[in-house]
């Protein structure tokens, strides 16, 4: 069984006890979070939505909050001498997908 959900505005495929990285949500260590705008849902059967099925939830829990890995950004322009360097990290949630309801 797994469902297809959107969590801070990107999709993610989500199964019974998956631990998932996302953008950052808001809230402490082991709140507990409920998603509702689930657009697939397979069970013994798909169910699709037009956009989210109904009725069906899916719940989280928050078990951290991290940095990814920095990303180097370097600009150059030939014969310029013009060169950037920036870095970025982006800030992430750690969740544990504990429970799809309604299905």
């Amino acid at each position: 069984m797994f469902a297809i959900v959107e969590i801070a505005g990107l999709q993610y495929k989500v199964e019974q006890n998956q631990k998932l990285f996302v953008n950052r949500l808001q809230g402490e260590a082991g709140t507990k979070l409920s998603f509702d705008k689930v657009l697939l849902a397979v069970n013994d059967a798909t169910t699709i939505g037009a956009p989210a099925v109904s009725g069906v939830k899916v719940e989280a829990e928050i078990l951290d909050h991290l940095k990814a890995d920095k990303v180097i950004v370097f600009k150059k322009k030939r014969r310029k001498g013009y060169k950037v360097k920036n870095g970025h990290r982006q800030a992430l949630t750690r969740i544990q997908i504990t429970g799809i309801s309604g299905l």
